[in-house]
Parts: structure tokens; sequence; C-alpha cells
């Protein structure tokens, strides 16, 4: 073995652990996927993981410089395919691999801007930062699911911006109590989270319903080396927000909304079972 295939493997493995410690539903899900794909989800995930660690956790140091060096040393690392972050390794060589359009980078990276300062969304921003931060992960995974195809891919772009529509805004309610009381921020518009009530919840859950089902519309399509993993994402999350819709908005304010580990293998047992008997 080569000294760099080492690093490789070592960078690899930040990224697989960085996802199993930040998030044990993605975990399960990508855990699904063909292998020859899992390793560039896991890539994926640790990357934009540590850019929300910067913008949301690093307390008394200075964000906006930290995050700026973390772009900076992101391009530098797609462009010279190296790193010594073992992180940005890890997905400089997914982004070269499998051609993620920069575009979708710098999206990503002015969403997480915005979390350094934007407190409050109107309309059109909103529908920025959702796009930057959620829906571009989608489409970076899409375009690992179908590197030689960018028919697939099209024809599948839209409903893979709607599931991480959907992810982002259940994660939203999920977390506004914290999002709120910790970090300032409220990022549904026209909405006074202090005053939450029942109609505005509605209408927002109407909408993520909307999201969901459309997601589910290109889930059924995806290659079969991909649906499985994607699909246990897609019931946990819709899970976590059928049991959002049942509760109060004083509740939600109050508490972060959780699925319990034996849920979650339930949830993944039932999606093995649809997957190999041919309902999704």
């Amino acid at each position: 073995m080569k000294s760099i295939d080492l690093y490789n493997i070592n960078a690899l493995s930040c990224s697989r652990n960085t996802t199993k410690h930040y998030s044990t539903s993605f975990s399960l899900g990508i855990k699904l996927l063909a292998p020859e794909i899992r390793e560039a989800v896991y890539s994926i995930y640790g990357f934009v993981r540590f850019a929300d660690e910067i913008v949301d956790t690093f307390h008394n140091h200075d964000k906006a410089k930290l995050l700026e060096n973390y772009r900076k040393d992101t391009y530098l690392a797609i462009k010279e395919g190296i790193s010594a972050n073992p992180i940005l390794h890890s997905f400089q060589r997914v982004a070269n691999k499998y051609q993620i359009d920069h575009e979708l980078i710098d999206a990503f990276f002015t969403s997480m801007s915005m979390d350094l300062n934007q407190k409050e969304y109107d309309h059109q921003n909103f529908k920025t930062y959702i796009y930057g931060s959620a829906e571009v992960v989608g489409l970076m995974c899409l375009k690992v699911f179908y590197k030689d195809d960018p028919e697939g891919y099209e024809a599948l772009k839209y409903p893979a911006r709607k599931l991480g529509e959907a992810f982002q805004k259940v994660n939203f309610l999920r977390d506004v109590q914290a999002d709120l009381k910790e970090r300032g921020r409220t990022y549904f518009p026209n909405v006074d989270l202090l005053n939450f009530t029942i109609t505005e919840k509605e209408k927002i859950e109407k909408e993520i319903e909307e999201d969901f089902r459309a997601a589910y519309k290109g889930i059924v399509k995806l290659k079969k080396e991909a649906r499985l993993g994607v699909y246990v994402a897609y019931v946990y999350y819709l899970k976590l927000f059928q049991k959002i819709k049942k509760m109060q908005p004083a509740a939600i304010m109050r508490e972060r909304i959780r699925i319990n580990n034996w849920v979650k293998m339930g949830l993944l047992f039932q999606g093995l079972v649809k997957h190999e008997t041919g309902r999704v």
C-alpha cells in the first residue's frame, strides 16, 4: 500500500467518524448505500458538518475568519488535489472524482455565511438559505449517485432538492427553541416565535408535507444502489415530522424533539422490508 493510500483511508475515516458522532440517523441511511457511493457521501457529510460547527459552536472565536479560511482551504484542496485537513482532503477527492459543480459549493458557503449575521429571514432570504444549506447537499449526493448519467441527474434534481428542503424545515421545527434562545435566529419568514400560533405551525407543516410528497416521487425512481439508504433517511425524518405535528407550538418551544434508537431500528427494519418486497 502506498503512503498516500493510507492517508486517503485515514481521511475518509475522519469523515465517517464525524457522521457517526453527529448524526445517528444519517449514519443508518448511509450504511445502506452501495459501498461504491457510501464513502463519497460520508465525505460530503463531514465537509458540511464542519462548516456548520464553525457557525454554530465555535463561540468566542472569529467565526467569520474561520469560515472564510475553511472556504479558501476547500477550493485550494480541490485545485491541488490534496489537503493536510483530512476532512477537506476526503471532500476534494469526491469533488474532483464526481465533478461537483462549484456553484453548489458556493451556495453552501453563502448559506453558512448567512448564519453568522442573519437573525431573521424574509421569503427570498429563506429560499436562498434553504437552497445553500440543504438542497445543494442533496444535489451533491445525487451527483455521486449518477456520476455517468447526466440525464438521470437532471431528471431527479427537483425531488432531490425537495428532500433537502423537507429535512431542513423539519430541523428548523425540531431545533426552534435552540435557534431562538441560544443563537437568536428565527428562520421561518413572518413568524413570531415568541407568539408561535397553531395556525402558523400548521401552515409550515403543510409546506413540509408537500416537500415530502415531491421528494418521495424521486426516491422511488432512484438507482437501486442509492434507493434504500435515501428511503430510510426519508422515513426517519417523516417519523420525526409526524411526532412534531402532534405537539402544540408551546411544547416544541420548550424541548428538542427526538426519535429514540429503538424506534430508529424499527424504522430501519420497515425500510428494509418495503425495499426487498418492491414497495419502494
